[in-house]
């Protein structure tokens, strides 16, 4: 069902990986700080997007290559997949397995490109699977804590941690 969105997102960060290499990123960093922040507050508001079935065959190939171009460009991999992901209706499970499955894709699909642009060598690719490997671990404890918290809850908690995120990026992008 969301092969057409994983493909998309390949090719996506492949294309983008150019931007995060070169030496002017921080306007990217900034602006995609500004995007989380506005998305963010909008789920916080508890704004609901829909996407019906019948266009998602027209819809997953062009939002995964939007976002593996954010990712390309900024190594961040929440927009647009994640609003689409929610917008697909799909049970919390099922939502949080489309979620790590994109991330997965994102990250191999960046850290192909970034092997290839000759940035992710020797010392640094050992600290990035070291770092892999905490997010596994992150993965693993947020699983269990989702079984513990309310829906309402954890979705507040999403969008609170976006919003963090889009702060940092957008004063990291900016300074």
């Amino acid at each position: 069902r969301l092969w057409p969105m994983m493909l998309g997102i390949v090719v996506g960060a492949w294309a983008g990986a150019g931007v995060i290499t070169g030496g002017n990123s921080g306007l990217a960093l900034a602006a995609l700080g500004v995007v989380l922040i506005v998305y963010a507050l909008i789920g916080l508001a508890n704004v609901r997007l829909a996407v019906k079935p019948a266009w998602e065959k027209y819809l997953g190939l062009p939002v995964g290559v939007a976002t593996g171009l954010v990712t390309g460009a900024t190594g961040v991999f929440v927009l647009p997949a994640v609003p689409y992901l929610q917008a697909l209706n799909l049970e919390r499970d099922a939502l949080i397995q489309a979620l790590g499955l994109s991330f997965t894709v994102s990250t191999a699909a960046m850290g192909v490109a970034l092997a290839g642009a000759g940035v992710l060598a020797g010392d640094l690719a050992g600290i990035s699977l070291l770092a892999l490997a905490g997010a596994l671990i992150g993965m693993w404890g947020g699983a269990k804590l989702r079984a513990r918290i309310s829906a309402t809850t954890f979705r507040r908690f999403f969008f609170l941690g976006l919003l963090a995120l889009g702060l940092h990026l957008a004063l990291r992008g900016i300074l």
